[in-house]
């Protein structure tokens, strides 16, 4: 689960230790509001288009085994990476890769928009604390600040998400079981009920604190021990880019299980209880680790790296251009 909402990743755009020149000095309150957001959005709708075959690879290998046709036998299960890219083009087309994207991208602004929102009001909520002098109170209030600005905007925008995993984990070359994100949501309302939308909210919630927690250790650490962290030129640019990665990557595997917990429960949500497979999150996570073993829980992680990569070098693309131009 990589989240790029982080304020302490390098590449977001609250980020201060960006890539990019700052904004002119007249772009201030509201104006510079407005300029962040949508570059912000703009970037993420590139990044998250260009890796969406990726990210639609991650999701089906994630989910198949809590996809009834799967489970039924009607569509064989997924290999591996290579085997589910070359299905999808030859059962779906080529176009399918892209199935769910949009509501992908739509997600984006709005959950830009509440994390801005929420972070300067929860943030004021909690004490001040040093990081030089106060490390583990700064680490806890940051922490604890960041996961309830997360939980905030996610409460608001995770119908999306949850139409954004369904319509992307359909499998097989027959109809889609949903047409859309409309349909998707309003089968989903009939069937489970409005509230079945939410479903794997909470393990989300604590897997945006399992993320935010190791990547801020660990991203501050390689940032310190970085050779090259003053140098203004390629070397440097390169090298951010690389603790970058090497921090999502290492928060990620931890928080990963997280994620998949999140994926298989909203996979049952439009059905009513009695027909769900898991009756919540601790029964999923034994389900999954007694039926398959605790590598279950990593299935997609190869493809979800490969989709990290892909989009960090998209948005160092896009700062980089950015800079250039305010230059």
């Amino acid at each position: 689960m990589v989240y790029f909402t982080s304020k302490f990743h390098p590449l977001n755009v609250e980020n201060k230790t960006r890539f990019a020149a700052p904004a002119p000095a007249e772009s201030s309150g509201v104006m510079k509001f407005m300029i962040d957001f949508c570059a912000g959005g703009v970037a993420g709708a590139v990044a998250k288009t260009l890796t969406a075959p990726i990210e639609r690879v991650k999701l089906l290998i994630q989910t198949q085994d809590a996809n009834p046709k799967i489970i039924s036998g009607e569509v064989p299960r997924y290999t591996g990476i290579a085997n589910c890219f070359t299905r999808v083009a030859s059962e779906q087309g080529f176009s399918a890769f892209w199935r769910g994207n949009t509501v992908n991208v739509i997600r984006y602004f709005p959950t830009q928009a509440f994390n801005f929102a929420f972070k300067d009001t929860i943030k004021a909520i909690f004490p001040k604390y040093n990081s030089k002098t106060d490390f583990w109170k700064f680490f806890a209030t940051n922490l604890a600040s960041g996961g309830a600005a997360g939980a905030g905007s996610l409460t608001i925008v995770y119908p999306l998400d949850y139409a954004r995993t369904r319509l992307a984990s359909d499998v097989g070359s027959g109809n889609p079981q949903f047409t859309g994100l409309v349909d998707c949501l309003v089968k989903t309302a009939q069937g489970g009920g409005i509230m079945s939308m939410y479903n794997g909210f909470g393990v989300s919630v604590v897997g945006i604190v399992a993320y935010r927690g190791p990547y801020f250790g660990v991203f501050d650490t390689l940032k310190d021990l970085n050779p090259f962290k003053k140098d203004k030129g390629i070397v440097g640019l390169f090298s951010k880019f690389v603790i970058a990665q090497t921090t999502a990557i290492i928060a990620g595997f931890i928080s990963y299980p997280f994620d998949t917990v999140r994926r298989r429960l909203q996979m049952q949500s439009e059905k009513p209880k009695e027909q769900w497979l898991y009756s919540g999150t601790l029964d999923c996570t034994m389900k999954i680790v007694k039926d398959e073993g605790v590598g279950a829980m990593f299935k997609g992680f190869g493809a979800n790296v490969l989709r990290t990569l892909g989009g960090a070098l998209v948005l160092v693309g896009y700062d980089e251009i950015k800079r250039m131009i305010g230059s």
